[in-house]
């Protein structure tokens, strides 16, 4: 691997939903104060907001009945917590839920990113409520965030996984490639998750060649950004193409074709990731081989 780096400083390559503006400050609060508290209230994928001229996303007062809470962090002096809005509690009057996707450029990107954040957190306290070593309930470890069981001691973490992004350069031309759960029309770039003994590097390499059956040479790092859907961790690369015809797997990739800057199809929106890597090759910020 080269150490030519692209860098993720700019603007463009700020990641959505990476949170900036929470302090996980530890050990969490043994009981929930009174007062002072933001809370997010998550419904199955996405939270309530306050709709209106300026939406908000954070309520004062502690929901009735919540489902599931979990400790998310601080913000300022502010503890801020996640609660689950059980569907036979009515949501505050004012209030509607709303996707994470749907938050983008109606609220701040902090707050997209604590909301996201909220709706993992709960998603990952319904995955860890029994241990997957003897079934005993877990409970919270205040020291970190984490679920830990009273019986066996098993310590479960929330689950990240891992996936590579790449942005294949030849010449004046990049990969892009359908895969049928996108929009009708729109093209990416080549991803996937990492397997269990693999590098990243070697991750970027199987992947191509299994999707579209050419190697890459050059791979460098671009920049990083949690996925909440569910709990991808997504690094992005570029590479060169080194050899071979595109040939796709009909699985994963339905169509790929290499496109130029003056002739590209419809694009991810603008929140991913894989937008951020194209929109930087288009401007040239990219270097090439």
């Amino acid at each position: 691997m080269t150490k030519r780096t692209v860098s993720p400083d700019s603007p463009a390559h700020r990641a959505v939903f990476a949170v900036t503006s929470l302090v996980p400050q530890f050990p969490a609060p043994a009981d929930i104060p009174a007062t002072g508290v933001r809370w997010v209230l998550v419904a199955d994928q996405g939270v309530a907001i306050h709709d209106g001229e300026n939406p908000q996303v954070y309520t004062q007062a502690c929901p009735p009945q919540p489902g599931l809470v979990e400790y998310l962090g601080q913000i300022g002096t502010a503890p801020c917590y996640a609660a689950e809005q059980t569907k036979d509690i009515p949501l505050p009057e004012g209030w509607v839920v709303a996707g994470v996707r749907e938050l983008y450029g109606r609220i701040p990107d902090e707050d997209v990113a604590v909301a996201s954040f909220a709706v993992r957190m709960i998603g990952a306290a319904k995955t860890s409520r029994f241990c997957g070593r003897c079934g005993h309930e877990t409970v919270p470890v205040l020291a970190e965030r984490a679920k830990q069981c009273p019986s066996c001691g098993l310590v479960t973490y929330p689950r990240i996984s891992p996936a590579i992004i790449v942005l294949i350069a030849r010449g004046e031309e990049i990969l892009l490639a359908r895969s049928p759960r996108l929009p009708a029309g729109m093209h990416s770039l080549i991803a996937g998750f990492v397997e269990p003994g693999e590098t990243l590097e070697h991750a970027v390499r199987r992947e191509v060649g299994e999707e579209v059956g050419i190697t890459v040479k050059n791979i460098r790092y671009f920049a990083s950004e949690p996925w909440p859907f569910p709990d991808s961790l997504m690094i992005a690369f570029v590479a060169d193409y080194a050899t071979g015809e595109i040939a796709i797997d009909n699985n994963e990739i339905v169509a790929a074709c290499w496109f130029g800057r003056d002739n590209l199809p419809e694009l991810p929106k603008k929140l991913s990731i894989s937008r951020a890597l194209i929109d930087q090759w288009v401007e040239h910020k990219i270097p090439l081989a």
